[in-house]
C-alpha cells in the first residue's frame, strides 16, 4: 500500500470528508524518482466547521502521526468546512521548491 493511499484511507476513516484530495507532489521536490514524502490535502469535513484552523491542522497531524514520523516529509493543509468549501471551492496551488539543486 502507498503512502498516498494510507492518508487517504486514515482521513477518509477519521473525519467522513465530503471532498478529498491526497496529492503527491514530491516530484517538485529534490527528493529521488518515485518517492512520497511531500504532500498536499484537501480535506472538507463537517468535523472541522467549529475548530479554527490550527485545531484542524493539529486533528489531522494527530490522524497521521505515524507517517509524519516515517518518511513523510512535509504536508501542506487545506482544511475547510463545507460552508468554507462552497464558499471558495478552490486551493491555492503548491509553492515551487526552493531547495537545494538535484544537480549538487
Amino acid at each position: 500500500m502507498t503512502t498516498e493511499s494510507v492518508i487517504q484511507e486514515k482521513l477518509m476513516e477519521a473525519y467522513q470528508p465530503i471532498h478529498l484530495e491526497v496529492v503527491n507532489e514530491s516530484h517538485m521536490h529534490n527528493v529521488p524518482e518515485g518517492s512520497e514524502s511531500h504532500f498536499k490535502v484537501v480535506l472538507v469535513s463537517e468535523a472541522f466547521e467549529s475548530l479554527s484552523r490550527v485545531k484542524r491542522h493539529q486533528a489531522v497531524y494527530q490522524t497521521l502521526s505515524a507517517e509524519l514520523q516515517g518518511g513523510v516529509h512535509a504536508l501542506a493543509l487545506h482544511t475547510l468546512s463545507p460552508n468554507e468549501w462552497q464558499t471558495s471551492a478552490s486551493t491555492p496551488d503548491s509553492p515551487q521548491c526552493l531547495g537545494g539543486s538535484r544537480a549538487g
